[in-house]
């Protein structure tokens, strides 16, 4: 039983491989980042950007995440996004922060300026 189950995993992760992209860069917690979203709408395809503050990383090769948190109209807006997915063009880090913690949900319960996150400059 044990040696199926191995067999199963390895073809498993050499599908996985040839999905995965190469060109991410490296996301830590606290970065701000500006995503191309590849958005259809019709038969016509454009490149829409998202913006916002990586809160929360889980990693796990090919279904590895990030959630985004943008403050949208007043309203503070979080979505979770698949790294390797084919619909996401490109990813920028405009800012690094200096964060202390693996999770900033604490960020959901301020607004305004009490929601700034110092500038790590390396």
């Amino acid at each position: 039983m044990n040696f199926q189950v191995k067999i199963k995993h390895n073809y498993i992760q050499e599908v996985e491989t040839k999905y995965l992209k190469n060109d991410i860069p490296d996301i830590t917690i606290g970065d701000s980042l500006r995503m191309g979203l590849l958005i259809q709408e019709g038969n016509k395809e454009r490149i829409q950007y998202a913006e916002g503050v990586v809160i929360a990383q889980h990693n796990a090769n090919l279904n590895s995440t990030i959630t985004l948190r943008k403050i949208m109209q007043g309203v503070g807006v979080e979505r979770v996004y698949l790294i390797h997915s084919p619909r996401i063009q490109s990813i920028q880090i405009t800012r690094r922060s200096k964060v202390r913690r693996a999770k900033l949900y604490y960020l959901r319960s301020r607004s305004g300026k009490a929601t700034r996150l110092k500038q790590k400059f390396n």
